[in-house]
């Protein structure tokens, strides 16, 4: 077992048991008490857990989105193969707005060096392009980044949004159904996401097949105001349908 996945399954042990003692931990994963150590003391500063004497307890609602750090290392794979395809979609010359999360990392890493215009809305995507050879142009909005995600929130952001056009925005999320629409965890971010959409032409939605058919508690909007959903082969067939009737494209990888 790898360490990125001993630490997702110490994290969903976590979250359900609402505690759990480095013990019973060391029994689940298989490994030693002084690696379970270790892998707690990391999770506590990605603030995934609270450290206590022997064991830890969750700091996570069930239901809650883990981590940035966490889901980076979350179904790398299908996540390339996914902003590959997005990729794909934009045309040489087109102004980019790239939203937060880990798919869409993916998507800032393969527009480096593309002739495009990019704005992307977290500290992880502007890292990446900020070196990004000619003839990508980079934007970068203002805004408050969220602790422990990077994503741009705020009225700065959504000022940012306002004062520009987009051909093509590029937007994850945490939920998209066909009848509950997309949605996010987080109440700024949906207001993002809200602004982003307003602002641009064409709307991709990029993101696996575990968030459609999932709803979370803030809302985004319709799920026909998506002109393109990418995501993966394993998405549920009955949701695609149910998609593709509402008048959005969707293409699986």
């Amino acid at each position: 077992m790898s360490t990125a996945e001993r630490h997702r399954l110490i994290a969903q042990a976590v979250q359900e048991a609402g505690t759990a003692t480095v013990a019973e931990l060391t029994e689940l994963a298989g490994a030693s008490e002084m690696t379970i150590r270790r892998d707690l003391d990391h999770l506590a500063a990605q603030g995934v857990l609270e450290r206590f004497r022997g064991g830890a307890r969750t700091l996570l609602l069930r239901g809650d989105e883990p981590p940035f750090a966490l889901r980076s290392h979350e179904s790398v794979d299908v996540k390339r193969r996914i902003a590959a395809e997005v990729v794909s979609l934009v045309s040489d010359g087109e102004t980019v707005l790239l939203d937060s999360g880990t798919t869409c990392l993916e998507v800032a890493r393969l527009l480096r060096g593309r002739p495009v215009t990019v704005m992307p809305l977290s500290l992880q995507a502007i890292a990446v392009l900020s070196d990004a050879p000619e003839p990508t142009s980079l934007l970068v909005p203002g805004g408050r980044p969220r602790p422990g995600e990077g994503s741009l929130t705020g009225p700065l952001t959504l000022a940012s949004l306002s004062a520009l056009r987009f051909d093509t925005a590029v937007l994850g999320c945490c939920g998209l159904t066909a009848a509950d629409g997309m949605t996010a965890y987080d109440l700024d971010e949906a207001s993002v996401k809200k602004a982003a959409i307003s602002s641009s032409r064409r709307v991709v939605a990029a993101t696996d097949a575990g968030k459609l058919g999932h709803t979370a508690h803030a809302y985004v909007g319709p799920a026909g105001l998506v002109h393109v959903l990418v995501t993966d082969v394993t998405a549920p067939a009955e949701e695609i349908s149910a998609l593709e009737s509402g008048g959005t494209a969707v293409r699986t990888v």
